[in-house]
């Protein structure tokens, strides 16, 4: 391998990108806007609307209800006179959340019998139901037990002692704040289609613009000039992630816990696969449009089977063994690993090792596949 030849390639890839200042600006502004619409996705359920039918209308149910508005979960925008009222706000989909309590609500707690409430909640969202069903009951157990313990205190019995106290803690992300868990999912994301699709035009663009006729008689060879059309988009790769953690920062106010270092360090593995991926399709692809769609079956199944959006726990076992074919699915590790648990090399060495082999088996069969002639 000539260094000379390979300086001459990555020169040559360096002043087209600067040159094409349509595609230098946008893959500078798509990470911003990805960023910032992507980052505001969330699993978590805040703020529902609700609305009441109140029959009871004492201190008691007013107690009830500010216990749900307190947990944030809920927003009491509606207070009807009916239940056909709720019914209708629920169908039409202002509400999503109906509380119904029944006239007898106070006087069967004054005098210690059970009172039940009725809720109705909108199942055609399954997460957001599934934590209000689950609310309901948290919400009854706690007002009981203080209404159990007020009782007992009025008449001079003790409350029963406690026999089994559960003290739970969440660790790395003690708030549950879900910006913690999207965002490196994000940063990966935008890594991945940005390297990848950069990296699907080396050969294809030199074929679609008829220079690659010029090449055919020059003395580069073929791993000189994949290596030299890889090692510009590299540095591009590094101005992304910088982009992307600055925005994680700075808009998104999420706090770095690891080394960025060892960050930019672990980078170059997933560059290095990544860009080998789009370097592959590249070479087995005779026109653009043909390459675009072969990545987009590649990146699609990467997105959903690497744990960017459904927990990989969750997947079939064969689903989970496809998508550890995908560098995104080790990437997406490494970066929660560094920016949100601060952990180091000794625990992420097994996510390196997996977009090593990958980015060297991908360049290696996109090389023998590579022909430095006119098809």
């Amino acid at each position: 391998m000539s260094a000379r030849r390979l300086w001459s390639v990555v020169r040559k890839e360096v002043l087209q990108l600067l040159r094409d200042r349509r595609t230098l600006g946008t893959i500078i502004t798509l990470p911003i806007i990805q960023m910032i619409l992507y980052g505001y996705l969330s699993n978590d359920v805040t703020h529902i609307s609700t609305a009441v039918f109140d029959q009871s209308r004492t201190p008691e149910s007013r107690t009830l209800l500010q216990a749900f508005t307190n947990t944030t979960y809920v927003n009491i925008n509606y207070y009807t006179t009916g239940f056909d009222q709720v019914q209708r706000l629920i169908d039409r989909g202002d509400a999503k959340i109906g509380i119904l309590i029944p006239p007898d609500y106070a006087d069967r707690l004054r005098s210690g019998r059970t009172a039940q409430v009725g809720m109705i909640v909108d199942a055609s969202e399954p997460t957001s139901a599934r934590t209000v069903l689950a609310l309901a009951g948290e919400v009854g157990q706690v007002l009981s037990t203080q209404l159990i313990l007020q009782q007992a205190a009025r008449r001079g019995i003790p409350p029963p002692a406690q026999l089994i106290e559960v003290r739970a803690r969440a660790w790395y992300n003690p708030t549950l704040a879900q910006v913690n868990f999207i965002v490196p999912g994000v940063i990966a994301l935008i890594l991945v289609f940005v390297t990848t699709f950069q990296a699907v035009t080396v050969i294809v663009r030199e074929r679609e613009r008829g220079t690659i006729e010029q090449l055919v008689v020059t003395p580069i060879t073929g791993t000189e000039l994949l290596l030299g059309k890889v090692i510009p988009l590299i540095g591009l790769g590094y101005i992304e992630i910088t982009i992307t953690l600055l925005l994680a920062t700075l808009w998104f106010h999420m706090p770095i816990k690891g080394s960025l270092l060892l960050l930019y360090v672990l980078s170059l593995a997933f560059f290095f696969s990544t860009l080998g991926t789009g370097v592959l399709i590249s070479a087995v692809s005779k026109t653009f449009q043909q390459a675009t769609q072969v990545a987009q079956l590649v990146l699609l199944p990467s997105m959903l089977l690497s744990g960017f959006i459904f927990p990989r726990e969750s997947l079939p076992y064969w689903l989970q063994v496809i998508g550890g074919i995908f560098p995104l699915t080790y990437f997406i590790v490494v970066l929660r690993g560094i920016l949100v648990k601060g952990v180091g090399i000794e625990y992420l060495w097994r996510q390196i090792l997996p977009l090593v082999g990958l980015g060297v088996l991908m360049f290696a069969v996109a090389i023998s596949r590579f022909q430095k002639r006119v098809d």
